[in-house]
């Protein structure tokens, strides 16, 4: 929901970056790399409830997930490198959850809800992702994967993730909170796809 609103103001900050990464030579594969690692390390600091360094483990995640790709606009990477990127992604999404569950077992429920919601919601972003390039539809933004807006995209789950490391003693309200919130965006794309693809 906040993606579209924050990602022209960080573009230039973020450019900047890049292209000092680049001037160390650097490829977006290895900062991507290095960002799945730094998160997984966020993954496991949630899961031994050592919350400031999964805080501060997170946001650097977060970092580098905003730099690789444009440095890799820079430098050319090709269509695998957007996958990959999105995998790394929900790797650590995903695992971080799994990291909350395992230090807040009254949250268990609730992040096991929370995961869900995310299966539900990524088959209908990347099916519908999918058939608008099929169908070369003009749908999704300028990323290597068609993706449409949402309820919760990138900035939220940035945002949700800090409250859990905030206030871990109400890991379980947050996270059904934001599965309630994943799920309407799943819901919000299903009704995107059968308003573009009825009857096609």
């Amino acid at each position: 929901m906040l993606d579209q609103a924050l990602r022209p103001r960080l573009a230039p900050l973020l450019d900047h970056g890049a292209a000092r990464l680049e001037r160390l030579g650097l490829r977006a594969g290895a900062v991507t790399g290095a960002g799945l690692a730094v998160g997984i390390g966020a993954c496991v600091a949630a899961a031994l409830g050592a919350w400031t360094l999964a805080l501060v483990l997170w946001l650097l995640n977060r970092t580098l997930d905003g730099l690789d790709g444009p440095l890799a606009r820079r430098t050319g990477a090709g269509a695998l490198g957007g996958l990959l990127d999105f995998v790394a992604d929900f790797v650590v999404y995903s695992g971080f959850v799994v990291g909350v569950a395992i230090a807040e077992p009254d949250a268990r429920l609730a992040c096991v809800i929370l995961l869900a919601t995310y299966l539900v919601n990524n088959v209908a972003l990347l099916s519908f992702s999918s058939l608008v390039e099929r169908l070369d539809l003009s749908y999704g933004d300028e990323r290597s994967l068609r993706f449409t807006s949402g309820l919760a995209e990138g900035t939220e789950t940035i945002v949700v993730y800090v409250l859990f490391c905030l206030f871990p003693g109400a890991a379980e309200e947050i996270a059904w909170g934001f599965a309630g919130l994943v799920a309407l965006t799943a819901m919000q794309r299903l009704a995107l796809a059968v308003r573009v693809l009825g009857g096609r």
